[in-house]
């Protein structure tokens, strides 16, 4: 017995504030004339198979503004279709999808596919991330540990003051790092909260007892304790900012004096709400032009005249949390190493 699924064309008008996007989309020179959605599959990846320019995603589906926003009509086993003969290329999916009993396609919410790979950002999704200078202060924190250890990973037990009687079981634990300084100006836009793990109330009280079941570093006494919160996924489609926007890479978040990252890394930059950023955002990384003294020049080098080099983009990221001041995104694509300084900009 053979189940048919109908799904519904996508064919939207272009947003006009794409307007300043250069140049005709590329396809893929083996891009597929059809391809049908897998489980695991990100809206990211498909589009990698089609375009060279995966972040123009949103161009190929004609989708508008509200669209974008809530691009949940993608399932595992929807036929994607490439149709050709438009100027630019159009994708669609097909209207009905015949299937065999081997696979089975229920079109709910939770199975919609996401716009990147959710296992790398999750645990950014719920976190704070950015906090005022001494936001943590007034957080529970944990007075002790397990037989006075030192260092707590997953299966210890911790103590903490200020859960009281809260009646939330589950417990973010963080520890103040350091400030996010504006590469531009110098000013510092908040402080980065770094995650070391997650912990379940087990017996309440003052102190509380908690077991520590997740830990991405090692958990101390005076750490901080912050009401873990449902996460909210990211499935807005990839799309750049509504106006042209340049600003600058902070910092990789890694909790760690890391200096460079690749792909599937995370940064911070340096502009956020206030500046037109939002979830979903794609932005070009590119590294800063040397200024070199003219070669031709007959006077020393330190009196030659100076040639500024073109700024050289090299990379995609993503935005996937947004602050006031402050964005936090992952590297889709990176052709060299990433470091802070570096330039983020509409693509």
């Amino acid at each position: 017995m053979r189940k048919s699924i109908t799904f519904f064309l996508l064919a939207f008008s272009l947003s006009p504030w794409l307007a300043y996007s250069q140049g005709a989309l590329r396809l893929q020179d083996a891009a597929p004339d059809r391809y049908i959605v897998q489980k695991g599959d990100t809206l990211w990846g498909i589009a990698t198979k089609f375009l060279k320019d995966p972040w123009r995603w949103q161009e190929i589906w004609r989708l508008n503004r509200e669209q974008i926003s809530d691009p949940q009509r993608i399932y595992p086993g929807s036929v994607i279709v490439l149709d050709r003969k438009m100027t630019p290329p159009r994708l669609t999916i097909a209207e009905t999808i015949k299937l065999s009993p081997r696979v089975r396609v229920e079109p709910l919410a939770a199975e919609a596919i996401p716009s990147i790979p959710a296992n790398i950002i999750e645990p950014f999704l719920s976190q704070p991330l950015v906090i005022e200078e001494n936001g943590l202060e007034k957080a529970p924190r944990i007075v002790a540990t397990e037989e006075s250890r030192v260092h707590l990973g997953a299966g210890g037990l911790a103590y903490a003051l200020g859960i009281g009687q809260s009646g939330e079981p589950l417990w973010q634990v963080f520890r103040p790092g350091r400030p996010l300084v504006d590469p531009d100006g110098g000013k510092t836009l908040g402080y980065e909260a770094i995650y070391l793990g997650t912990a379940r109330v087990t017996r309440q009280g003052e102190p509380a007892t908690l077991l520590i079941v997740a830990a991405t570093q090692e958990i101390s006494q005076g750490d901080r304790l912050v009401p873990a919160g449902p996460a909210v996924m990211n499935r807005y489609a990839p799309h750049p900012p509504a106006s042209f926007l340049k600003g600058r890479i902070i910092a990789l978040y890694t909790g760690l004096a890391t200096s460079e990252g690749g792909k599937d890394s995370i940064v911070s930059i340096n502009k956020g709400r206030r500046d037109g950023l939002e979830m979903g955002n794609i932005l070009a990384i590119l590294r800063a032009g040397a200024s070199i003294p003219d070669p031709q020049s007959t006077l020393s080098r330190d009196r030659a005249p100076s040639i500024r080099l073109p700024d050289e983009r090299y990379g995609v990221v993503f935005v996937f949390r947004v602050f006031d001041s402050v964005s936090y995104a992952l590297i889709m694509e990176s052709a060299r190493p990433v470091s802070p300084g570096d330039i983020v900009q509409s693509p």
